[in-house]
This record gives structure tokens, sequence and C-alpha cells, in this order.
């Protein structure tokens, strides 16, 4: 068996620990794809594509990710920690969909993928770099409907005073309003000179916060 071809997929993101996915051609004649660059404790390693494990809840037989809290169809709560554990105690979450039985296949793989991984990161940095990974579309933006054909997503009308948006989408406008900048400090939505003032009431007897006021002064 002989590893034809490995295509590579980067990813752009430096703090994710996935680095890149790719697909390898056996013989020119069978491929596999979704394989996993992931970035480890000890360098980088190869995972095989997967799935996600999935069992059925007790009340109406419906499946969840072994993850799940709740039942997607009745809501049920289900055990958090129901997935088997491994030699290291972590949770089976996941199933290879296709994987090495042996040692040496497991390597010969691994050097390969790694070896046009490091090709892939170099050819990137070149003018001109197109990726071959073939994606079947998943990252390009779908083609709008027949009733969005007048949707806009930039802005129509900007006002530098107030710097209110409008948008238009599905032919009705929407106006955003940004909040004001008050540089004197009132509040934004009365001036307290505006607000009514309360009756002062005061005894015709006492000054007010007279010593020995007692309680009901100043009431008339």
């Amino acid at each position: 068996m002989e590893i034809s071809e490995v295509r590579i997929k980067l990813m752009n993101d430096p703090h994710e620990r996935l680095l890149a996915f790719c697909s390898i051609t056996f013989d020119v004649s069978f491929v596999i794809r979704d394989l996993k660059i992931i970035q480890g404790a000890k360098g980088a390693f190869v995972a095989m594509p997967s799935r996600k494990l999935m069992d059925r809840c007790p009340k109406c037989h419906t499946k969840n990710h072994l993850r799940a809290s709740f039942c997607n169809q009745c809501g049920v709560r289900l055990d958090e920690n129901r997935a088997d554990k491994d030699d290291a105690g972590r949770a089976r979450l996941y199933a290879d969909i296709a994987h090495p039985i042996n040692s040496e296949c497991r390597e010969l793989i691994q050097e390969e993928v790694l070896k046009a991984y490091e090709e892939e990161r170099v050819s990137a940095q070149q003018e001109g770099y197109i990726c071959r990974y073939d994606d079947f579309g998943e990252e390009d933006y779908a083609r709008l409907g027949p009733y969005e054909e007048d949707y806009d997503e930039t802005p129509l009308v900007q006002s530098p005073r107030t710097e209110s948006t409008v948008h238009r989408k599905n032919g009705q406008v929407f106006r955003i309003d940004a909040a004001e900048d008050r540089s004197d400090g009132k509040p934004p939505h009365h001036n307290p000179a505006d607000q009514p003032t309360a009756d002062r009431v005061t005894s015709q007897n006492r000054e007010p916060g007279a010593q020995g006021d007692s309680f009901g002064s100043g009431i008339v």
C-alpha cells in the first residue's frame, strides 16, 4: 500500500489546537477525507476522521450525544457522566470512522501527512497560493433567495451628529440610533432644572432645622 497523494487545508487561527484538515489517497484508488492535524503537548499528531457517539433517551428513545445534559426531544435530564472511560480516565465521546489497525500503518500515515503539512505551510507563503483541498464549497457564501434580493448589509445613511445607521432588508428600512455623546455630564433624558420642585412645608413658629423640632413639626 502506498500513499499517493496528501492534500492539506491550513487553519488560520494560531490560538487553536487544530492546525489543518487533510485528505489522503491510497494507490491512486481510495481517498480518506477529514483527517485532522492537532497540536498536542508533545507536538503535532494526526487524528483520524471520527463521529460523535450517541445513546438513546430512556423516556422517548431519541438519540442524543453522550455529552448532552438534556434530551433533544422530550427535555428529560440525562446523566452527564454516562459515557464510558478509556484507560486514562477520559470519557469516550467519539469513535474513529477509519483508522489503521497497526502501529506501522499509523506511523506511515502520520509521517507523510506531517511532511505534507510542513510543505503546505511553506507554499502558503508564496504569492498566488491556492489550496488544493476540496471542501465542496463549505466555505462559500450561499446565494440569496428570491425574497432577499434587495438585502444590503452596507449602511445606507449615516448621520455625523447622532451616528444613526439605516439598514434595508426585505424592502423595509430600519434605523439604529447610537447613544448620544453628552459632554456636559447631564443625564440624557431630563434636566434637573426642568423638574418641578416639591413645595416646602415649614412651621409658622419655628425655623427649618431649628433645635427642639419634634415629630409633626412643620405641618400646617
